[in-house]
């Protein structure tokens, strides 16, 4: 029962739902802000994304006559899951809650969950303006994907030595043992190109054409509403904390204390530099 309680208390709260919920709102929130200044706009308060979401799930919730509603209203929750799972299995110096039990491999997968539950609630809301998002959004997988595995490769073979690991465990536990990887000289490229990567699989400016509201009723949630466009805007703002503290855990998984406390508050702020630096 305490086993299951423990687990309970992952997937809820810390470094679950609650965890995933907190930070990546104020990452988005920072992320608006610094692209304002950088406009010379004053911008919203670094607040603004809780008052969205808040204000997003008040309103009413209108499923159009020609969509196939349970994928409409399912769509979303499956992305924001992925995420949320993703999240556990992300090492935070010498803790995670399933470390043994995925491998890049398996982050891989569930990074492309978000983007392919997003492109399956457009081509279910049967509107022709979220068909063009759909089609952006493939685009930019496809656009993306390739130099993350590249990464991820890389960073599996200086890992692996003779043979390519792709076991997470392993390079966390290498890095706790060797020092961050972000030191190994033929590894800074990787690091940098992952930097660029992360504004184009999160969508952020200037790669988010598939759901922009500078497009046509902004594309791919051409026809969301009410809570369901609530919890998109969750999932856009989780995956910034996930891909942020996955960049941290691959190239920064050294850098901690043993407390778990203090390294999640270390997590946090390196992911702040970390989503100023790939904005910048």
């Amino acid at each position: 029962v305490l086993t299951a309680l423990q687990y309970l208390g992952y997937i809820l709260i810390f470094p679950g739902f609650l965890f995933c919920f907190v930070i990546g709102m104020l990452l988005c929130g920072i992320d608006r802000k610094i692209v304002a200044r950088m406009q010379k706009r004053v911008g919203p308060p670094v607040l603004q994304p809780f008052y969205d979401f808040f204000k997003l799930c008040g309103k009413e919730t209108i499923i159009p006559a020609a969509a196939s509603k349970t994928t409409f209203l399912a769509a979303p929750l499956v992305g924001l899951a992925a995420l949320v799972v993703l999240q556990l299995f992300i090492p935070i110096h010498g803790f995670s809650a399933f470390s043994g039990m995925a491998d890049i491999i398996v982050i891989l997968y569930l990074l492309l969950i978000p983007a392919m539950a997003a492109m399956l609630g457009g081509a279910a809301s049967g509107s022709p303006y979220a068909g063009i998002g759909l089609s952006r959004e493939m685009a930019t997988i496809i656009a993306c994907e390739l130099p993350l595995v590249m990464v991820l490769l890389a960073v599996g073979k200086v890992v692996g030595g003779d043979a390519v690991t792709f076991s997470f465990s392993k390079i966390a536990n290498y890095q706790l043992a060797n020092g961050s990887l972000i030191t190994h000289a033929s590894l800074i490229p990787a690091a940098i190109a992952m930097l660029l990567i992360i504004p184009g699989e999160t969508g952020n400016h200037p790669f988010d054409t598939a759901e922009a509201e500078t497009e046509i009723c902004e594309g791919l949630l051409a026809e969301y509403s009410g809570a369901p466009l609530a919890v998109y805007k969750l999932t856009h703002c989780v995956k910034v904390l996930t891909l942020t503290s996955f960049f941290a855990a691959l190239f920064l998984g050294g850098i901690g204390t043993g407390i778990v406390v203090v390294d999640a508050i270390i997590l946090v702020a390196i992911c702040i530099v970390l989503t100023i630096v790939s904005i910048s």
